[in-house]
């Protein structure tokens, strides 16, 4: 059996259906949230909303495969330094358009033709803006729901010790009675 089907099979109570409709869908959703970051000065979408479906679909893989096949495929050291560089190009375009453009915070510095008018390369330093926070926003989404998942597994295992605990003293005092 291969690394990857094991990562798949980890049990946690989806169907066979849930897990192959998501199998199928996370490439689509993936390449949809793409396709959101790159048109984002075009059409509805742009950093925010595509980093929300980027990050979407590894929290789908997670949800569907477990925490193990999620983590294989985006880590939180990966998804860490991810949000930093997306916040640091963010920062730096910028600063850019203060020192090289000669204006304000966030100046658009790259001048495109009219030409290129409704093209990918037609919104200035935007695409790039959008690609930084499309990083951003995918990488702390996942960062977020990583977290509140951990807080939950440590709320249900002191739920757990709680529940044996009590177990436990019931046996002790149940002995003690006539």
């Amino acid at each position: 059996m291969s690394n990857a089907h094991n990562l798949h099979d980890s049990g946690t109570g989806m169907s066979l259906t849930v897990k192959t409709v998501a199998r199928w869908l996370k490439g689509p959703i993936l390449l949809f949230g793409i396709y959101m970051v790159l048109y984002g000065h075009i059409t509805p979408g742009g950093g925010f909303g595509g980093g929300v479906v980027i990050g979407l679909a590894f929290i789908l893989v997670t949800l569907v495969s477990g925490e193990r096949a999620g983590l294989h495929l985006f880590s939180k050291a990966a998804s860490s330094r991810l949000d930093s560089v997306g916040l640091l190009i963010f920062l730096v375009l910028g600063w850019l358009g203060t020192w090289w453009a000669g204006g304000y915070f966030f100046k658009n510095f790259i001048v495109t033709p009219e030409a290129a008018q409704f093209s990918l390369l037609s919104g200035g330093f935007m695409p790039m803006a959008n690609i930084a926070l499309g990083l951003k926003v995918a990488s702390a989404l996942f960062l977020v729901f990583t977290v509140l998942t951990a807080f939950r597994i440590l709320e249900q295992e002191a739920g757990d010790s709680a529940d044996i605990a009590d177990q436990h003293q019931g046996t002790q005092h149940q002995g003690d009675e006539p």
